[in-house]
């Protein structure tokens, strides 16, 4: 029997993973061929199964277990209800129905394919097709994003477990220039504001729901360059940057290595150096063209939709900002390894407007390459230049140990995402060892 557009059990399948990213006619030929199955008190799927289909839990609660031992309850209204259950084939565990529950089994073929939605360009928006259902709900919302529809399911329920929500009123500063950014932030309802200070009204960029911010600074540990102001009352998710960096950037980012960079440029690849235009005039790649990172969100229609590009920049810190800039707008974009391996400063303190040495990219390399500046000043003395020597060497030094501080951070935050799921185990662990006692506590009074 199908499921009715105006049931509960529509709405409740609406917000499972990964449905929810379904467009609305596509999931509604879905909802035909579902049937809701009820369950009493029985077993849902054993140990060693190897049917492929994906179960979910619509209503009441399963306990998954081993060896007769609690591994988990699940409830229907807990956000792991979002998943399908113990998904791993053969099944590693026992699902048992706690009193009557109501589940549905879906293809999994079906449900891991679904075909692509609908994305209309409009300026610095992405609007989806619209669902069928007028709902608020912010998670549903956040993962029908095409950045998180690339993500694996793993580090999807991950995520949803370490989101926290913030509420901005209209005029409010989110982000302000110069200060420290530790989360990544996708809006949810209203609208904000992004605006730079060294341009004037072409430095100033609207963002609606869907769209997100702080990722830049995440990744490149570059000063703040930007204000973020709520231009109405605004709903936020936020993502630490811990998690941001292992469970976003891990999966989602690409990289290709020096060697294979020709072969990818001979299959019709475009490079893509995201540094600074004085460092850019100063030392490219052949074929590359030019956008400054902070300039990348503006100008980003300049980049071809139908090409995959190859991010570069000097260690490839700024690339990997440029390149996920790009992934979550639907590009094809990849990470040159390694960057250029050069010795410069790389901080993208520079901003570019649309238009400014505006290049084809997609045939590479720059339409009208602009003039080198000349410094206002010839210093002939030799003092002064064994000072500007010393001041290269001191910021070499400092790019080094910046970038020493970068990999560091990366692993803290992996070492802490593992500490948390080693606690996790533990818990798990600690629960199993309580029912052991009990068991063994009845078989004591029962001699």
């Amino acid at each position: 029997m199908a499921v009715h557009i105006n049931s509960e059990e529509h709405r409740i399948l609406r917000k499972l993973i990964p449905l929810a990213t379904f467009p609305s006619a596509a999931f509604k030929d879905l909802c035909t061929n579902i049937t809701v199955e009820q369950v009493q008190d029985g077993i849902i799927f054993k140990k060693g199964d190897t049917n492929t289909d994906l179960v979910y839990l619509l209503d009441g609660s399963v306990t998954l277990q081993a060896e007769g031992l609690v591994v988990e309850l699940i409830n229907s209204e807990s956000e792991s209800a979002k998943f399908a259950l113990a998904h791993q084939i053969p099944r590693k565990i026992d699902a048992v129905a706690n009193g009557m529950v109501r589940i549905v089994r879906l293809d999994a073929d079906v449900v891991n394919n679904p075909p692509p939605a609908v994305y209309q360009e409009d300026q610095s928006y992405t609007i989806t097709e619209e669902s069928d259902e007028a709902s608020d709900d912010w998670m549903t919302a956040l993962l029908r994003l095409p950045l998180f529809q690339s993500l694996p399911p793993s580090s999807l329920q991950k995520i949803l477990m370490t989101l926290k929500t913030a509420h901005f009123a209209q005029g409010d500063v989110i982000v302000d220039s110069g200060s420290v950014v530790d989360h990544f932030y996708v809006i949810t309802k209203g609208q904000c504001l992004l605006s730079r200070s060294s341009l004037a009204d072409a430095g100033k960029i609207r963002l609606g729901v869907g769209e997100s911010f702080g990722e830049e600074y995440l990744l490149t540990d570059y000063p703040v360059q930007e204000t973020i102001t709520a231009l109405s009352d605004v709903s936020l998710i936020q993502l630490e940057k811990r998690h941001f960096l292992t469970q976003v950037k891990g999966p989602l980012l690409q990289f290709i290595s020096h060697e294979d960079m020709p072969e990818a440029i001979k299959n019709g690849a475009v490079l893509l150096d995201v540094r600074p235009q004085r460092n850019y005039e100063s030392n490219n790649l052949d074929g590359s063209a030019n956008i400054p990172l902070l300039s990348l969100r503006m100008r980003i229609e300049e980049c071809p939709r139908d090409k995959q590009i190859i991010v570069v920049c000097t260690n490839g810190k700024a690339s990997e900002a440029g390149a996920f800039l790009l992934l979550k707008d639907g590009f094809n974009a990849a990470v040159l390894k390694g960057g250029m391996g050069i010795e410069e400063s790389d901080t993208a303190t520079e901003i570019t407007n649309p238009g400014d040495n505006q290049q084809d990219i997609s045939q590479g390399g720059p339409l009208d390459k602009p003039d080198k500046a000349i410094p206002d000043n010839e210093l002939s003395d030799t003092t002064a230049f064994g000072l500007e020597a010393q001041i290269e060497t001191l910021k070499a030094e400092n790019e080094r140990l910046t970038q020493c501080n970068r990999d560091l951070e990366e692993k803290t935050a992996k070492l802490q995402s593992e500490k948390e799921q080693a606690e996790n185990q533990c818990q798990v662990l600690a629960q199993q060892l309580e029912r052991l006692k009990e068991i063994l506590n009845r078989l004591t009074k029962s001699k």
